[in-house]
Parts: structure tokens; C-alpha cells; sequence
């Protein structure tokens, strides 16, 4: 009979006193202090359930058949780092900067001037062909601004470039457009169904929020936004539109009010985003800014009102939870670029910008805005294989790496976590500024304490809608 072994394992003490333990898989276990010890020393002495327990979630092995253990570690580990293996899926197409809003909190800054913030149709029309160099066989090719309806022209040349295209690629294409709906159209509309495009919009909570952060002449942006909503499901289906929002100042004291307006609205997905310091954010964080413990109430308040309505039998998910969930409950990574090492910049996501060059994130472009180009992989055009062996790709991948990255390479969380080199260079202008002072690595150490530490307090009910939102989802727009 073979004798248990412990296999490598980190752990962490949370806020709340438990002791956690992660293994290399990425599978976890509370532990008491009195486990601990025996995993340490005689793991023979804990009890035989607890040991199968612990076997099965890569903590323990059986002397003797380590091999096929370890080789099945190496395959579960492998399972959460495909997404940056199989080459950019989603690929963002920025057709102009034209926009009618004047959000003070505008991450890439906008124009009502045509000239100099549109894409020619020669870059547009290399960015349209460029998302097939990628081997990854489902791809997102999603449009972004400004707002991508004020030349719907150069969006529909793009997604009928790419459509013709396709019927000899044979891949599985999902068409995203980001806009505020202003401009939608009826005929927009039977354009978007015959090509099953998918609509995303903002909605930053209830009218006179929404028109505050997000002003038009007008003042009625809200309105006209709803109207766009209200168009794309009568004529594209209930499920056609999505909806992003950003907290700001203004919203901290709202929490509950932002999540039952998108009850009302009969959404099943929110996302409750910190503001980031990009573009004119960044410029404006004195009036704008806020602390990350300000935003951590918040969060925490408008989660408890996310799980109130599915106590209520209304599913609503928060997407930064499930992403976090994700990480930590499921064996398959939904991908999300934030969170990958190395990074998920420019490995699974690429951006062709109006400008004529592609960043490796929608981040660097903002950065490009208020002046710091140093982001920019290559000229729209360049190969694939050009872009990802530029030697901005190769810092990216270096300042990602959690094995050799100071602050990661110690923590429980690296197997689910990274640090984000494109956030690194927007706060402290080097992408391998120290981590442990970046608001990306503070923001995400205090989530994945916060939910494991749901995850151990959760009633059945709850634990099972944990695990819902944890499935990655067929296909998601990073």
C-alpha cells in the first residue's frame, strides 16, 4: 500500500481567519491549522475521506503513482493557459473617434471632426483580412469607437469583407458592435440580423445618472440609448443587446439603484467596472477619482443586491464575479486578457485602431491618445507573426510572466491571476513597475479573497448560482 504525499501547494490566510490552501492544478481547499501540519509532515494521519479529498484536488498523491498523477497536473494546468496558445480571438476594429457624447471620464478620447479620427478603407479593409492569420478557430471581431454607427458604412464594408471571406475560412465569427444606439436604424437593424451581429451599449444606472456621466446637448443620452434598446430587441430578439456600465463619484452612492435598473431594463448581465486612468479619466482623476476601498464598498453593496434578485428567482449575473469564479471553479479559462500570463495583450486580443497601427489591447490605443505611443505593435497590415514577435510584444510577454515576476511568483493566486503590464505603464508609465503597487494586482488580490471567502459562507442555493456564473460561456467579447 502506497503512502500518501503531499504534491506542491501555496496558502493563504484570508480576512476572515480561514486558512487556504490552492494546489499547482488550480483546485482549493480550507484547511484547518491541525491539516496543515499533517499535509506538511504526515499526511498519513489525516483521515482517509479527507485524503481522498484532498487527492482529488491535487494536494495529496499516492507514492507509487505519482507519474500519471503529475502528467494529469500537467494537462489540468495546460487547460488554463489555452486561450493565449491558440492565437488572437478577439479582434477589435476601431472604424472612428466620432462621437456626440462629451463624457468627462472618456477613456479614449473623442471628435466631432471626421478628419485625421476615421480609418481609411485601405486599413480598414487590411484589419478586416488580418483577423483570419489568427489559428484560433472561434473569433470575436468586435467594432469600437467613438461610436462605430456614426460611419456604419465602414462597419458594414468590414463585417461583409470579413463574412465573404469566411465562407472559405469556415470559422465561427461572432460580430460585435459597441455603440450608444443614437444612430440605430431599422435598416442598421436587418443588416445586424442577416449577419447575427451582437449590439453592445452603457447603461450607468438610473436617467439623471446616466445623462450626468454621459452628457449631449441635449442631456438626454440616456433616452435616446433606451430608444436604441428598445429597437434592437423588437427587431434583433431579446438577447441582441448587452450593456457595460462605469462607476464613477457619482455612482458610489448608488449601488442598489444601478443593479435594479438593469432589473427593470431586463438585462441578465452587469458589470460592475472601477473607472480606469486612461484618456480623459486620467486627466480628470481629481474630480473623477476615487479610492479602490471607496469602490470595494460599493461593489460589495451591489453584489449583495445581484444575489438579492437571484434569491428572487431573477438570474442576474455580475460579470467581474464570474470572471473571478471562473478562475478559481472552473478546469476551462474563459480567456479573459486581463488575467492571463503571459499576457492576454496582443497573444488573445488585438486591436486595429483608426490611426493605421494595432495595439495589443483597447487599453494601449487609449494610451496612444493622451500621447504615449510606445504600445503600438506594428502598421495595420504587418503579418501576424510581424506583430507578435515586435519587440513591444516581447516586453509584454516578460513583464507578464508570473513565475518570474517579484510579488506573483509568491502568491496563492498566480495560478489564476497576472499582472497586467498595459495597466503598469498607464499608472506608473513602466509595465514592470512594481506589482504589489499597482492598483491591478490590489483590486485582485482583494476579489479573490472576497469570494473564496463567499464561496466558503455560501448556502447551497447560492453556491450553485457560483457555479453557473463560473462556466465559461460559449462565446464571450473580452
Amino acid at each position: 500500500m502506497y503512502e500518501p504525499a503531499a504534491l506542491p501547494y501555496s496558502l493563504r490566510k484570508l480576512p476572515d481567519g480561514q486558512i487556504l490552501g490552492i494546489s499547482e492544478s488550480g483546485d482549493h481547499a480550507f484547511l484547518t491549522s491541525d491539516e496543515v501540519v499533517h499535509l506538511e509532515n504526515a499526511p498519513a494521519k489525516l483521515p482517509i475521506e479527507r485524503q481522498a479529498e484532498l487527492k482529488a484536488r491535487f494536494f495529496l498523491t499516492s507514492s507509487g503513482k505519482s507519474i500519471g498523477t503529475r502528467r494529469l497536473l500537467v494537462s489540468r494546468k495546460a487547460a488554463k493557459r489555452e486561450t493565449v496558445q491558440v492565437g488572437p480571438a478577439l479582434h477589435a476594429i476601431v472604424p472612428t473617434l466620432l462621437c456626440e457624447h462629451s463624457c468627462r471620464y472618456c477613456q479614449v478620447s473623442r471628435s466631432l471632426e471626421e478628419i485625421g479620427h476615421t480609418i481609411s478603407v485601405s486599413d480598414l479593409d487590411a484589419a478586416s483580412d488580418a483577423v483570419f492569420e489568427s489559428r484560433a478557430p472561434t473569433l470575436t471581431v468586435e467594432y469600437q469607437g467613438g461610436d462605430p454607427l456614426l460611419r456604419f458604412d465602414l462597419v458594414r464594408r468590414s463585417i461583409e469583407r470579413i463574412a465573404a471571406k469566411n465562407s472559405t475560412e469556415k470559422r465561427s465569427i461572432r460580430f460585435v458592435v459597441a455603440s450608444t444606439l443614437h444612430q440605430l436604424t431599422p435598416e442598421m437593424c436587418e443588416f445586424f440580423r442577416q449577419h447575427r451581429v451582437f449590439l453592445s451599449t452603457s447603461i450607468d444606472g438610473p436617467s439623471d445618472l446616466h445623462n450626468k456621466n454621459r452628457p449631449t446637448p441635449a442631456r438626454d443620452a440616456y433616452e435616446r440609448t433606451i430608444a436604441g434598446i428598445e429597437l434592437a430587441r423588437s427587431l434583433l430578439g431579446a438577447g441582441s443587446v448587452s450593456a457595460l456600465m462605469t462607476t464613477t463619484k457619482e455612482s458610489l452612492r448608488r449601488p442598489e439603484e444601478i443593479v435594479d435598473e438593469y432589473v427593470r431594463l431586463g438585462f441578465h448581465d452587469i458589470f460592475l467596472r472601477p473607472l480606469s486612468a486612461y484618456g480623459f479619466a486620467k486627466r480628470n482623476q481629481a474630480v473623477l477619482g476615487y479610492q479602490q476601498a471607496e469602490f470595494q464598498q460599493f461593489y460589495l453593496k451591489a453584489l449583495e443586491r445581484v444575489i438579492h434578485w437571484n434569491r428572487q428567482g431573477i438570474p442576474l449575473r455580475e460579470v467581474y464575479a464570474s470572471i473571478i469564479l471562473n478562475k478559481v471553479l472552473s478546469t476551462f479559462d474563459s480567456g479573459y486578457v486581463d488575467l492571463q500570463s503571459p499576457s492576454g495583450a496582443g497573444l488573445s486580443a488585438l486591436v486595429y485602431n483608426y490611426d493605421g497601427y494595432v495595439y495589443p489591447a483597447d487599453e494601449a490605443r487609449m494610451l496612444a491618445e493622451t500621447g504615449d505611443k510606445s504600445l503600438r505593435l506594428g502598421r495595420i497590415g504587418a503579418s501576424l507573426k510581424a506583430l507578435l514577435e515586435s519587440e513591444t510584444q516581447r516586453q509584454l510577454v516578460r513583464a507578464s510572466l508570473t513565475d518570474y515576476t517579484p510579488g506573483c511568483r509568491e502568491c496563492p493566486y498566480r495560478l489564476f491571476c497576472a499582472p497586467n503590464p498595459v495597466d503598469a505603464k498607464a499608472q506608473f508609465g513602466d509595465m514592470r513597475a512594481p506589482v504589489l503597487m499597482t492598483e491591478h494586482c490590489q483590486r485582485h488580490m482583494w476579489l479573490f479573497d472576497t469570494f473564496f471567502m463567499k464561496i466558503k459562507a455560501a448556502e447551497p442555493w447560492l453556491l450553485d448560482v457560483f457555479y453557473e456564473w463560473a462556466a465559461p460561456p460559449e462565446c464571450e467579447a473580452q
